[in-house]
């Protein structure tokens, strides 16, 4: 048979009256999410594929230029839901650099240990679901019961779980109280045994390593012409971070590691980021060592136009009652400007691209999502490969489809 190559396999022409046409998605317990891929197989195997967004297309962007500032948080936590506060995080930087705004040391030592933890929760979900996706349910029966106990944390610091709108424009809504610290040391002292026990379970475990060593590959060189980021560009052995490259809420002053892989495979995007966790907890051990060291009381940036004022001074203070109503109604002005800020997502470089004319609400809006960028890539990492590749390659890019609709 004629062959055509591609950058990392060859795949063969086939007669396409021999073919069959697969729908693979919109609704589909393997997709993750309602996005589509119509497959064309020879066999068992792809020959072709082609990709389709929008099932839940939510216009956010959109959304948010009729939104006041202050209210535009909550529509982050629904991109990529399984690590919503590093998006939270990623809006309010965003914000505080058009805004000027400098936020105390301690403030941003808070905002990384919780950053850390929803990624320590995002990377969880991948990797117990790829391990699901090719047959093994016990790791991630195990390992939710710790994420269970991050999503504790997030309870107590905002009364959320997964969907948080957790922190504010300037910093924390409140002062984390001790029973978040003695639940984030819990946390560090009892997760690392369950995250031992997860590897042990499938790091060398033959039939996972036969179902996703040589499984979907990209090359470094495709990844970076796609606009690969995160987890996914390291696994094909490029060390980008943002929180290396581009250093924010104080990550200049931490000592971790970048993982990387060699092959781009869904072998190394699970083995990067079970190495990413345990680089998560170094970093959240030393934010928890620098927090413990400073005064108790300061968690907000001095921006009383994006902080609510306690409930005690409502009622008893002009200023305060002025300041409430401004907040709540969305009222406060923000500078004219036009700037970019981007966070290392669970799964990737989240970026936020905000004009604003100095009125209420940004004037345009755009999130740069990780997961569309990879989703464009999938065709092209699943031709040549069996259809179960399909699934575990699927799984191993960590798509949300709350991200990509966005």
């Amino acid at each position: 048979m004629l062959t055509e190559n591609t950058p990392n396999k060859t795949v063969e022409k086939y007669n396409e009256d021999h073919l069959t046409t697969l729908n693979f998605g919109p609704t589909h317990p393997a997709t993750h999410g309602v996005f589509q891929n119509i497959i064309k197989l020879d066999g068992d195997r792809v020959v072709d594929a082609e990709p389709t967004v929008g099932y839940i297309h939510r216009a956010f962007e959109k959304i948010a230029e009729r939104k006041p500032f202050y209210h535009i948080t909550p529509l982050t936590d629904r991109l990529n839901y399984c690590s919503s506060p590093i998006n939270n995080m990623g809006w309010h930087m965003t914000v505080e650099k058009l805004a000027g705004i400098e936020l105390p040391k301690r403030v941003e030592y808070m905002r990384v240990v919780i950053m850390e933890l929803a990624r320590i929760a995002d990377h969880l979900v991948c990797n117990s679901i790829l391990g699901v996706d090719t047959g093994a349910l016990t790791g991630f029966l195990y390992v939710f019961q710790s994420r269970e106990k991050i999503y504790e944390i997030f309870e107590e610091i905002c009364g959320a779980r997964l969907t948080t709108n957790i922190g504010r424009i300037g910093g924390f809504e409140r002062d984390f109280n001790d029973i978040v610290f003695a639940k984030i040391d819990e946390f560090l002292k009892d997760f690392p045994h369950v995250m031992e026990e997860f590897e042990k379970l499938l790091n060398r475990n033959r039939i996972f390593m036969d179902r996703t060593v040589g499984v979907g590959p990209i090359s470094g060189e495709r990844a970076l012409n796609y606009g690969f980021t995160g987890p996914n560009l390291r696994a094909a052995g490029v060390d980008y971070d943002v929180r290396v490259t581009s250093p924010y809420s104080s990550y200049e002053d931490f000592d971790f590691e970048i993982p990387v892989g060699t092959q781009g495979d869904t072998y190394d995007r699970f083995m990067v980021r079970n190495k990413e966790i345990w680089e998560s907890l170094k970093i959240i051990r030393q934010a928890m060592e620098k927090i413990k060291a400073m005064p108790k009381g300061l968690f907000h940036a001095d921006v009383p136009e994006f902080y609510l004022p306690p409930k005690e001074d409502v009622y008893s203070q002009m200023e305060a009652l002025i300041w409430h109503f401004k907040i709540v109604m969305g009222e406060t002005e923000i500078p004219k400007g036009e700037v970019y800020h981007s966070v290392e997502g669970g799964n990737g470089e989240l970026g936020f691209y905000l004009i604003s004319d100095g009125g209420r609400a940004p004037f345009r809006l755009h999130f740069r999502r990780p997961c569309f960028i990879y989703y464009q890539a999938y065709p092209e990492m699943i031709k040549g490969q069996l259809l179960s590749d399909a699934v575990a390659t699927m799984s191993s890019l960590n798509l949300i489809a709350g991200e990509m609709d966005a």
